[in-house]
């Protein structure tokens, strides 16, 4: 594709279906698909243009900008997002207990296992970032995509200790 398009730009990709131009970086396209949700495309994928908009002179949108501090912020400064944890669970502790009354169990306070869990889902968020940030193909990034949508998929027992719903992990059924 020679041209590049601008927010509001109408297309069509093979496998996502119609889609709506929502942002324009350097490098990609922000999509949203009818039938696939938001998706990052490459300038370089082949689109089919059903209506094209014309693109702005400059292409540094705000959501760059918010984007490229986010990623400097964790990056350096190792600022994670503050998620609270369920009132219900403040204080408590989680008991593992063997099989066998010969072996001693283990307590952990709740709000340290939270905390990892909590590092596990930044870790992961960041891993998402840096793959789609990569010069892997499309295929491949979408590939790698899935799998770690699955691995949230794994992670959503763990919601229950979640204080607000906007924090849980969501897989696949998301």
């Amino acid at each position: 594709m020679n041209e590049l398009l601008g927010i509001g730009s109408r297309v069509r990709h093979t496998d996502f279906g119609e889609g709506v131009v929502i942002n324009v970086s350097s490098a990609t396209y922000l999509i949203t698909f009818m039938k696939g949700g938001k998706k990052e495309i490459s300038h370089n994928y082949s689109l089919e243009i059903i209506d094209a908009e014309d693109a702005a002179d400059d292409l540094i949108s705000l959501y760059d900008i918010e984007r490229s501090l986010t990623r400097v912020l964790q990056k350096w400064g190792e600022i994670g997002e503050i998620v609270p944890l369920g009132q219900k669970w403040i204080g408590g502790k989680m008991v593992l207990q063997p099989a066998s009354n010969d072996l001693k169990g283990k307590e952990i306070p709740i709000d340290i296992f939270f905390h990892k869990i909590v590092m596990i889902r930044d870790r992961m968020r960041t891993l998402e970032q840096r793959v789609n940030a990569s010069a892997l193909t499309d295929e491949e990034k979408v590939s790698i995509q899935q799998y770690i949508t699955k691995c949230y998929g794994s992670l959503t027992s763990f919601n229950v200790l979640f204080k607000r719903p906007e924090d849980y992990f969501s897989g696949e059924g998301a």
